[in-house]
């Protein structure tokens, strides 16, 4: 029964790396015909009696294969926000997003609830999925706080994304692009819609998108007030990056699965935590095959050799200079908050956040928290195969929100960065507490 739980949230979970193409009914036309998203090729608008996941799925307005196994079963979510739906695409020749039947990439999703707060979230899609990946995890919560929300497919999704663009490292360049084009799009809807720009932005996103987030606010601070960053992956042109450690990963894994404790001690060594041996098999079924050769195919799509193989720090120095292009540095200028699992599998906190904080410490010029999470692992739906031993850390993302809006508003600090210990009692699928 175990095995086939873990083969059950395998095949949700893979859609981070292998979204379902999936096809959401067309939104309704005619809906707020003087609103006009600027840049937008496409665009439709639809004023729903619900703008959550709750209502939109009966609507059509929402994918569900995009953000299937992100959350936790039980994870209790607003609804009944009503507002207006705008759905489009921004001008783009790659066409690996079916949603809405357009096959047609730089897809983005607008929702703007009546009753609005003055502030706007921005999101861009975790993994390789698609524009709506977030509408669980992020948009039902803020919209029902007050926010107009918008997100992005970042320019190209699934598990051939590398094909797009023209040089190693043209995709995930595309992905800032994309984000920074939405966020001014953005605020320029939402000040038309409403008659006034936003008080305060937000960017918001869990693995790649929080990447995204760290990237905006090094690189685009002036378009933010602040960012949630919850297990971003993280790109270093000498290391770490995903192929500094999971070459090392796929090396050591078969000869741990046959017994051999030597391959034991490598694992941990590449930066797996003790403790999660058990969610290894899952990882090395679903992850880490998989992304080692999708992002190898990006940044180095030269390279014909076994993946296990792959030895970065010896590869030609246009290989580098594509990773180089997508670096992080730490030097954020608006306040971040960062959020990792200690049992996460996929981007280990030792060899990403945990060098992240570090960098940002040392380089950031604007405020800081970074919250470790005992026992969170990279992917929220594996806690229903694990509730004894994972934490979901969704409900610790809105809590960070609403320090950060405190933070940000009236200069209420959050609770120092720490480690925060798994809880023995309470409800830890929708709530959580900064402090330790």
């Amino acid at each position: 029964m175990i095995v086939r739980s873990v083969l059950t949230a395998g095949a949700l979970a893979a859609a981070l790396a292998s979204p379902a193409h999936a096809q959401g009914p067309a939104p309704d036309r005619g809906c707020a015909p003087g609103l006009r998203v600027p840049g937008a090729e496409m665009q439709v608008t639809a004023c729903l009696d619900d703008l959550t996941t709750a209502g939109a799925i009966a609507s059509g307005h929402t994918v569900p294969a995009d953000w299937a196994g992100l959350h936790a079963g039980g994870t209790r979510n607003p609804s009944g926000v009503p507002g207006v739906q705008v759905d489009g695409y921004f001008p783009d020749t790659s066409t690996f997003n079916t949603n809405n039947g357009w096959n047609h990439d730089a897809q983005f999703v607008i929702r703007l609830p009546e009753k609005w707060n003055g502030g706007l979230v921005v999101a861009g899609s975790p993994g390789n999925r698609r524009q709506y990946a977030n509408d669980f995890t992020i948009s039902d919560w803020v919209l029902a706080q007050g926010y107009a929300y918008a997100a992005t497919d970042k320019g190209n999704s699934g598990v051939e994304f590398y094909k797009d663009g023209r040089r190693p490292g043209d995709a995930v360049v595309e992905w800032n692009r994309r984000l920074t084009e939405l966020t001014r799009a953005a605020k320029k809807t939402v000040a038309r819609h409403y008659g006034r720009n936003p008080g305060k932005t937000f960017a918001a996103g869990i693995s790649n998108g929080g990447y995204l987030v760290r990237w905006q606010l090094e690189n685009r601070p002036h378009l933010y007030d602040g960012g949630i960053d919850a297990e971003g992956t993280l790109w270093r042109e000498k290391g770490p990056n995903l192929f500094t450690y999971l070459p090392s990963i796929l090396r050591a894994y078969p000869a741990y699965e046959a017994g051999d404790q030597s391959a034991h001690k490598a694992l941990l060594h590449a930066g797996l935590a003790p403790g999660s041996e058990f969610l290894w098999p899952f990882h090395d079924q679903v992850y880490w095959g998989l992304t080692q050769r999708i992002y190898r195919e990006e940044f180095d799509p030269a390279y014909t050799g076994d993946e296990a193989a792959y030895n970065y720090a010896e590869r030609p120095r246009d290989v580098h200079r594509a990773v180089a292009r997508v670096a992080l540095t730490g030097k954020i200028r608006k306040p971040l908050m960062t959020l990792h699992g200690t049992y996460d599998t996929l981007l280990p906190i030792g060899t990403d956040s945990d060098v992240y904080a570090e960098l940002v410490r040392a380089k950031g010029k604007a405020p800081y928290r970074y919250y470790r999470l005992e026992a969170a692992n990279h992917v929220d739906g594996l806690h229903d195969t694990y509730p004894d031993r994972l934490r979901p850390l969704l409900p610790c993302m809105r809590t960070a929100f609403t320090a950060l809006e405190n933070w940000t508003q009236d200069g209420r600090t959050p609770p120092p960065s720490t480690t925060l210990p798994r809880p023995a009692t309470g409800d830890l699928v929708n709530a959580c507490s900064l402090t330790s």
